[in-house]
């Protein structure tokens, strides 16, 4: 009897540690698929390259083209993400990555935000830029209902002041008299009749 029942416990205890085996096996398992690095490619790169996002941030911006100016923002990348890299530009300040929610399933990230693989990546020319919107224009049939042309206003003239007429004198009788007579001839004649008066008054008192 006690035979039997180390068997029995014997036998419970194999079935316990196989199931805490099989489970612990089973958590390794599905850890080891978690844990699987972010910067496995999910495509293939025609140029052996790949672009991985080394940022701080939690995304970046993928963009149209090489300019955070010009081009739009067509896209995101989280911090992590394994893209094949196509191309760069010119001054390799921006890669080209496969992207298949852009135009022409290719985008454009700024290079200081990822780490490109080995390797040499050729230059790309930027894609045209987007066509601006076309600015509102004015209505011309309602512009020139605000549309007033200035009247002519008439210069003034120039009136010459009235002719100022200067009145002519005549010269007196007197003026005349004393022009044509010597002053001196006239004293001269006063002097002598008051001499002959003055003499004459003499010779009568006597």
């Amino acid at each position: 009897m006690k035979r039997y029942r180390f068997h029995s416990i014997a036998f419970s205890l194999l079935i316990v540690l196989f199931s805490f085996w099989t489970i612990f096996f089973a958590s390794a398992s599905n850890a080891a698929q978690a844990q699987q690095p972010t910067d496995v490619p999910t495509a293939v790169s025609s140029t052996g390259m790949y672009a991985t996002v080394i940022t701080e941030e939690p995304q970046i911006n993928v963009r149209m083209g090489p300019s955070s100016s010009v081009y739009p923002i067509v896209g995101k990348l989280p911090t992590g993400t394994t893209v094949p890299a196509l191309g760069r530009s010119a001054g390799g300040d921006w890669i080209q990555i496969e992207y298949a929610s852009a135009p022409n399933n290719t985008g454009w990230v700024y290079s200081p935000l990822v780490r490109i693989s080995a390797g040499t990546l050729r230059i790309v020319e930027p894609p045209p830029t987007p066509v601006q919107p076309a600015t509102a224009t004015i209505d011309p049939t309602l512009a020139a209902q605000y549309k007033t042309t200035p009247t002519s206003t008439r210069l003034p003239t120039f009136t010459p002041p009235p002719s100022i007429t200067v009145p002519a004198y005549t010269q007196s009788p007197s003026a005349n008299f004393e022009n044509s007579v010597p002053m001196g001839v006239i004293i001269l004649a006063l002097a002598s009749l008051g001499a002959i008066g003055f003499l004459l008054s003499l010779f009568s008192r006597r």
